[in-house]
């Protein structure tokens, strides 16, 4: 099942916002609002660009600021959880796109402390709605809020602790109070961000996990969860861009290359110093060339050009270089990848060791990177060559299933699975 899940809950940011009911004394005044607004927008835009020190700044003011209200520890642990997935190399979706080597377990723990610090940061947000609710028992934005930690609960222990029923557990309460969010104010399309992502997560189960699901009370359409988050990108107030960065995902999921790579190019306009909504763009982009290509072999792709063209011009970017010097071992990998699917596996070749020498590269992402370029050379007839990558990746620590994938390399050459 975790394939199916990860890939769906990983990068959308569950930030909470709403007005009090009419009738009921508000949760903020107005001079408080606009001051909290002030610190959102600035802690958001900062969160989207990747700049995760001024997002903390920013939740840290609100939190202090604003001590009776959730949406401080609620996007502390938001923003904890995203920069793990980041610094772990989760927050790129196409990192998870078929290929099982990065679901393994075996050597990707959680660390104790992170689970801890955001465990208690839901656990301060979680009191504090619930107060407000006591208080208030049909106040949407309460109970909007309750929803949005459960779901961002569910988020986190499935892309980082992958405690893969507990999150379906937790996605569904969240839905439940989102779903009571809709009944009370239908205007309040914020909180279907969470139902549709849940709907097509749960309808993309394969078969018999969807049965097993299905006892336990969880049910789900993809159709329906596309088609929900498509109306949030058009009628949400506040989470429209992340109903857009959810959409490159499922878009992509669903072969729906051209749509995925169009958002991603609009996002990326939009917040230039987030290079990894160029990288899924630009791997979108690729895909579709290769759907084009399955239907006629003869055909040259401007949206191949147009992807190798934007790998090349992240590996140039100085603005890259200055705020995420490391990344550039995600974007030698992201562009192997893409040259593999090209078939051009010698310049693959060449990107993925490029990738494992990048100073201070990831250690996980070198060894991989060095069993992708033996594949690779497989693939290119350079036996030799690739025997040599192998041995590399034995040398190296254990991380996912490398190793193993390295021993059957070592046995037999790597062969490109038909689709």
């Amino acid at each position: 099942m975790k394939n199916y899940i990860l890939a769906t809950v990983l990068i959308i940011f569950p930030f909470s916002f709403g007005l009090a009911q009419q009738g009921s004394s508000p949760w903020l005044t107005e001079a408080e609002r606009a001051k909290f607004e002030t610190l959102r927008i600035t802690g958001s835009e900062a969160l989207f660009n990747l700049d995760y020190e001024t997002a903390r700044k920013s939740f840290k003011e609100m939190a202090q600021a604003f001590p009776n209200y959730p949406a401080g520890p609620q996007f502390l642990a938001d923003s904890l959880w995203i920069e793990t997935l980041y610094q772990t190399r989760r927050l790129q979706s196409s990192l998870y796109g078929g290929d099982d080597t990065f679901y393994s377990t075996s050597d990707d723990k959680a660390d104790p402390a992170i689970v801890d610090q955001f465990r208690t940061l839901t656990r301060q947000a979680r009191l504090l709605a619930e107060a407000r609710l006591k208080q208030h028992p049909r106040d949407p934005e309460a109970l909007y809020f309750l929803g949005a930690i459960e779901g961002l609960k569910a988020s986190f222990e499935e892309a980082v602790e992958r405690r893969h029923f507990a999150a379906l557990k937790d996605g569904s309460d969240a839905v439940d109070r989102h779903r009571e969010v809709i009944k009370l104010d239908p205007s309040y399309h914020d909180a279907e961000i969470t139902i549709g992502l849940y709907d097509f997560t749960v309808g993309s189960l394969p078969l018999p996990v969807k049965l097993i699901a299905g006892v336990a009370g969880f049910r789900g359409s993809k159709k329906r969860g596309l088609a929900t988050l498509e109306g949030v990108t058009r009628e949400g107030r506040w989470v429209r861009d992340e109903a857009r960065t959810l959409l490159i995902v499922l878009y992509t999921r669903e072969k729906r290359y051209a749509e995925a790579a169009a958002i991603g190019k609009e996002l990326a306009a939009k917040y230039p110093r987030n290079y990894l909504y160029r990288l899924e763009a630009a791997d979108a982009l690729v895909s579709q060339a290769a759907l084009e290509r399955a239907a006629n072999q003869n055909t040259t792709h401007a949206s191949e050009s147009e992807a190798f063209a934007t790998f090349d011009a992240l590996l140039k970017d100085k603005a890259v270089r200055d705020t995420a010097a490391r990344a550039f071992d995600l974007i030698h990998f992201k562009y192997g990848e893409a040259l593999m699917t090209a078939g051009l596996y010698e310049r693959a070749a060449k990107e993925f060791m490029a990738a494992a020498e990048v100073p201070g590269a990831q250690q996980g992402l070198a060894t991989m990177s060095h069993l992708y370029a033996a594949r690779a050379l497989d693939l290119a007839g350079k036996r030799t060559d690739a025997l040599t990558q192998y041995r590399a990746v034995l040398a190296r620590p254990n991380v996912y299933d490398a190793h193993d994938q390295a021993q059957l390399g070592l046995k037999e050459a790597f062969k490109k699975k038909l689709t």
